[in-house]
């Protein structure tokens, strides 16, 4: 009996890599699991494995400011072309144009997935020079307002950002960056040595905040250790960061110029005793949920949370964290909570993409229909 011919569905990045957690681990991995659809993941090269239902089509590493980055839309839109999808979903403003464009051409939909305010990280960070964040971020938001009539759907990645974003309306869907339910959990041993900061490293993220609560750990306890684990996308801050930490052995990176793996991220808070979530008051995040913050919590990791009303109030029921002053740091007060206190005497519940998972598909199956 011959087989089904299966709908396509592309789902496109510039700068995230084909095996990215939200993108393909949980969005596309997802669509494939159903095996009502044939998906297929372009970004950024990295290490994964094609299956089935699942292919992946990487481009090369580049300089986040390079000609390469402004060329890179329009080699997509070649390759989302010949594949010809029923759907497509985009992961960046960047590939608005060229999604419009395939709309036209190919008459697929559009989802629009957004994974950042673009325009508050853009104006709030340093990622681009100072003298020209007012013009880009203004014309991102121009662009997105103006696409907005004509793209099917959004997908938000986060809960805040029904009410930053006007633009959407309300044809949107939340699907939050929730980690996907490990299959065993392992109970963790009693200890307070082994810290780690995971994820993007830069300023906006509080690496430098973390490395300083582990220099007054140590100074109070010898044994106690930091892995500073992710990728740092400016060269002048990981620069920064290897010269905070020469001279500190008992602090390690992992990644910096290069991506570190999911799967390694999540090996390393397995192993941790405690993970430190320390961003700085800034406006690109106030209303955002990190995905480490989810992720440590699955895995039921004690937090060094530096203080954030909503961040202290997911983790107050689980007595998940310890929260502290970034700006008055009582390094002997976390060290004793650390080895004394009692963490997680709650189960965590609604931090899986269990929750997310159902959404997702019923709004595919929505739009397909």
């Amino acid at each position: 009996m011959p087989e089904i011919k299966k709908r396509r569905i592309v789902i496109a990045s510039v700068l995230k890599p084909v095996n990215d957690t939200r993108t393909s681990e949980k969005i596309a991995q997802s669509l494939a699991d159903t095996h009502q659809y044939e998906v297929h993941v372009l970004g950024v090269e990295g290490k994964t494995t094609a299956t089935h239902n699942l292919h992946v089509h990487a481009h090369a590493a580049f300089n986040r400011l390079s000609l390469t980055r402004i060329l890179l839309p329009w080699q997509i839109f070649q390759k989302i072309r010949v594949l010809r999808p029923a759907l497509l979903v985009i992961a960046t403003h960047e590939l608005i144009v060229a999604a419009l464009l395939l709309k036209v051409l190919l008459r697929c939909k559009i989802i629009y997935d957004v994974q950042e305010n673009y325009y508050r990280n853009i104006l709030h960070t340093p990622a681009f020079p100072l003298f020209v964040r007012p013009l880009l971020a203004f014309y991102v938001r121009i662009k997105e307002i103006l696409s907005a009539p004509f793209i099917d759907h959004f997908f938000l990645a986060e809960k805040g950002y029904e009410k930053e974003l006007g633009f959407v309306k309300n044809n949107f869907t939340v699907l939050e960056n929730k980690l996907k339910r490990p299959p065993y959990f392992q109970a963790r041993k009693k200890n307070s040595s082994t810290l780690l900061f995971s994820g993007t490293l830069a300023e906006t993220t509080g690496v430098f905040k973390a490395i300083e609560v582990a220099e007054q750990l140590h100074h109070l306890d010898k044994q106690v250790t930091l892995t500073v684990a992710g990728f740092c996308p400016q060269h002048s801050t990981l620069a920064k960061i290897r010269n905070k930490i020469s001279a500190r052995p008992y602090i390690r990176l992992i990644g910096g110029d290069t991506l570190v793996a999911h799967e390694e991220i999540l090996s390393l808070i397995k192993e941790a005793d405690a993970g430190i979530i320390s961003y700085p008051q800034n406006p690109s995040t106030i209303n955002s949920i990190p995905t480490k913050l989810y992720e440590y919590l699955g895995y039921r990791l004690p937090i060094l949370l530096a203080y954030h009303p909503v961040w202290t109030k997911i983790c107050l029921p689980y007595a998940a964290a310890v929260v502290f002053d970034p700006a008055n740091i009582d390094a002997a007060g976390i060290l004793e909570t650390l080895k004394k206190g009692h963490f997680y005497t709650k189960e965590p519940n609604d931090v899986f993409w269990d929750s997310e998972q159902p959404r997702l598909i019923r709004e595919v199956i929505h739009l397909l229909n």
